[in-house]
């Protein structure tokens, strides 16, 4: 396998400057493999690739923000080396990809690597080899589990929790609700909608048809038409972004008018919702935990300017709808201040201790009253979302903001 770098390196006249300074002033750091005087390396897996290419935009993204860092003088006087490699959204090359940066590249850990499928694959990897597995870039529920995977910790609202919280409001809202489910075949799909039976609960009977696709499928037009036959009146589309696409497209071209729940990986207005067609999309709902810098509700907010100025700045070109550079920016913030927070401690198991620290921690561009806290036992950063309807050309937040022990 061919793997693509992107990364940022400080310059050797940058390093040994820093050195000098360390030891100028004393320094006398605790470090494991990929952490010393003058540097932090990171590593990163991401599908710049493959059927979830449309993600590719998060590794830009967390490149772009450590390049930012470093063009400030790193963390703590270290800077950031980012390297990051393409598995295609294929969970062999994921494995290839985290033994090389584990025992090849000797990084400190491994930030946000993408997909429930691909970080399962690693997972009894990087818990046997004690190196992080830190703010992985997927919901599944399986991330939160602290006495079995102390080394892995998720970031985004879990995927079981999300499915609930749909659940509630369908049997809140829609009259003689009858559900029609479309599921990617993965770990992904499943923890969808095994959380949105639960939220069913004595209600699960009105599932009345699930159809399954699989990733490598190039399309799921059938699928969307085997479900329209159902007579459901509602519609949870689980897909990742080039299927959930498709999906909204084919749902308007049969004509089928079902109520329409979108799983939040996939509402990036660029990703998905342009593609497939605003017209398309029109009352579209699903949940948010980031804000929506196309929204002219936060217009003059003050996260918004910044994160505007920092795409102008380190990401020119990119597209301000897509919502995977919003994500990228928040998640790559909190492992800063986590960075951050270890000082001169920078052995793995401290990062892990700082990560499980975090007490009311505001994050820029989540929504406002969403706040992320982590303790030992709790390995679940965001755990708050609100309902979303898509209206005109962005999505428009609506009702308070909910979690699982609030439906």
């Amino acid at each position: 396998m061919r793997t693509s770098r992107r990364g940022f390196v400080a310059s050797a006249s940058a390093s040994a400057a820093l050195l000098a300074a360390g030891v100028a002033h004393g320094r006398k750091g605790k470090y494991d493999e990929g952490a010393s005087d003058t540097e932090i390396k990171i590593g990163n897996i991401c599908a710049y690739s493959g059927p979830a290419s449309a993600y590719g935009a998060l590794g830009r993204g967390y490149d772009a923000y450590w390049k930012m860092v470093n063009d400030r003088g790193g963390i703590n006087g270290r800077k950031i080396r980012f390297i990051s490699l393409d598995d295609g959204y294929s969970p062999p090359k994921t494995v290839e990809a985290a033994r090389q940066l584990v025992e090849q590249d000797k990084v400190l850990l491994l930030f946000a690597p993408l997909g429930t499928a691909c970080n399962t694959a690693i997972q009894k990897y990087m818990n046997a080899k004690r190196v992080p597995q830190l703010f992985v870039a997927t919901g599944a529920s399986k991330w939160g589990k602290p006495k079995a995977f102390p080394w892995t910790m998720g970031w985004t609202p879990d995927y079981h929790t999300e499915a609930v919280i749909y659940a509630s409001h369908i049997l809140s809202t829609v009259k003689d609700a009858r559900i029609a489910v479309l599921m990617q075949n993965d770990d992904y799909g499943k923890d969808y909608y095994e959380g949105f039976r639960e939220g069913l609960h004595t209600e699960v009977g009105r599932i009345v048809k699930h159809v399954a696709y699989e990733v490598t499928d190039p399309t799921v037009d059938s699928q969307v038409i085997q479900l329209s036959g159902s007579d459901a009146n509602v519609f949870f589309n689980i897909a990742s972004p080039k299927a959930a696409a498709q999906a909204i497209r084919k749902v308007a071209d049969i004509g089928w008018k079902p109520v329409h729940y979108l799983n939040n990986v996939s509402t990036s207005v660029a990703a998905v919702i342009k593609p497939a067609g605003y017209a398309n999309s029109q009352g579209i709902l699903s949940a948010f935990y980031r804000k929506d810098p196309t929204d002219q509700r936060f217009a003059n907010d003050d996260d918004v300017k910044v994160w505007r100025a920092w795409m102008e700045t380190y990401v020119p070109g990119g597209n301000l709808a897509d919502f995977n550079f919003v994500t990228a920016y928040s998640m790559t913030y909190t492992l800063h201040k986590v960075l951050e927070s270890c000082g001169d401690d920078l052995t793995r198991a401290n990062v892990m201790k700082q990560a499980a620290s975090l007490r009311n921690f505001e994050v820029p561009m989540l929504l406002p009253g969403i706040q992320i806290n982590t303790s030992p036992t709790d390995f679940y950063p965001i755990q708050a979302i609100q309902m979303v309807r898509f209206k005109g050309e962005s999505w428009e937040v609506f009702g308070g903001v909910l979690s699982n022990e609030s439906t």
